[in-house]
């Protein structure tokens, strides 16, 4: 038989020992950290680096990237936008910080505090600059439009399960208990129809774990939760650095009509009829103080004045509709109330959980 076929085994390849001799020509490789870094300054002398000594050198001072990483990242949270734009590239195609000495000071202040994240935001959130009025003057809108040197503070919607939190916290139904297993609020039937092998279906949750915070909303990569969707919510087939944000109609719909948050426009109708505010006007003041940390101005009072009695006087005429309309949801209405005046209010609050002022950091 030819050599070569008595070293070869006919189904696994070469026999151990042919496998065993090509070895032996190849050379040793020795752990070490990737050539492009060099030589790391804190390579020990008298051993060879390990992923510890590579560790070590990532958070040192001899390599500022990832500190000026991390304080861009933090700094893009509060002020929505980074000192660099591209929070996701700080390479050659990255862009160049509008505050380099800025982004070298907040470095310095992780890595000479031993990495307190928490020291680091309370610095950003008690400056000057953090707290800064969102309304921009004709002056800063013609001298910096994008708000590149920060001379006002930012205003940007927020993120997509913050928006539902808001309506929950408003309403009073927010249950915000950390931790525990994903929850289950409210889909269409039938969203997950063609998400097959094994064929799944979604069942809403009961009680108190329906109003958990967005953070723990079960997420099935490709069939994304409608309403965290419709709010730039990403899907996680790929990792992502920064949401893109946008103001399309469909979120306007899913505030006005997603159970989620009817529901929570009539919980925060009955918070609004049980407040010690008896008069349309108080009560008014009321919602906006809730909902918008500020008082009605004279037009805005008026317009809800006048829905409020328009949609009081449709449901007296029609008490089933305003039964319908209440009835919406896990949580029971309150008995105590009058439907129809309690139907008239959730008309108001779902007005004011769908305004732009609303879901929008000021």
């Amino acid at each position: 038989m030819p050599r070569h076929h008595r070293d070869r085994h006919p189904a696994h390849g070469p026999r151990p020992a042919a496998r065993q001799l090509a070895g032996r020509h190849r050379p040793r490789r020795h752990p070490r950290h990737p050539v492009v870094f060099n030589k790391l300054s804190i390579d020990p002398a008298d051993r060879r680096p390990t992923r510890l000594d590579l560790a070590r050198w990532i958070v040192s001072r001899d390599n500022p990237l990832t500190a000026r990483v991390l304080a861009n990242r933090l700094w893009s949270l509060f002020y929505g936008a980074g000192l660099a734009r591209k929070v996701d590239d700080f390479g050659a195609q990255g862009e160049w910080p509008t505050h380099p000495e800025l982004l070298d000071f907040l470095a310095l202040e992780l890595h000479d505090h031993a990495w307190d994240v928490k020291r680091l935001i309370r610095l950003m959130v008690t400056s000057a600059t953090y707290r800064q009025s969102s309304v921009p003057t004709a002056a800063q809108l013609e001298k910096d439009p994008s708000n590149l040197y920060l001379s006002r503070q930012n205003r940007y919607r927020i993120d997509a399960e913050f928006v539902r939190d808001t309506a929950l916290s408003v309403s009073g139904l927010l249950a915000n208990h950390p931790g525990g297993k994903p929850a289950f609020p409210y889909q269409p039937a039938g969203y997950w129809t063609f998400l097959n092998f094994p064929p799944r279906e979604w069942q809403n949750d009961k009680g108190e774990t329906l109003y958990r915070r967005g953070l723990y909303t079960h997420w099935q990569r490709t069939f994304l939760h409608p309403s965290l969707l419709a709010f730039d919510a990403p899907s996680r087939e790929e990792a992502v650095c920064e949401r893109t944000r946008s103001n399309v109609p469909q979120q306007a719909l899913v505030l006005l009509n997603d159970p989620t948050y009817v529901e929570a426009a009539r919980a925060f109708a009955a918070r609004i009829l049980t407040s010690p505010a008896t008069t349309t006007a108080d009560r008014l003041a009321f919602a906006f103080q809730q909902t918008l940390s500020r008082s009605p101005t004279a037009e805005e009072a008026q317009l809800l004045s006048n829905l409020l009695e328009q949609h009081h006087a449709q449901y007296e005429s029609d008490p089933e509709a305003a039964k319908k309309l209440i009835s919406l949801g896990d949580s029971p209405a309150p008995t105590t109330l009058n439907p129809t005046d309690l139907a008239a209010w959730t008309s108001v609050t779902r007005t004011l959980l769908n305004l732009h002022e609303t879901i929008t950091r000021n």
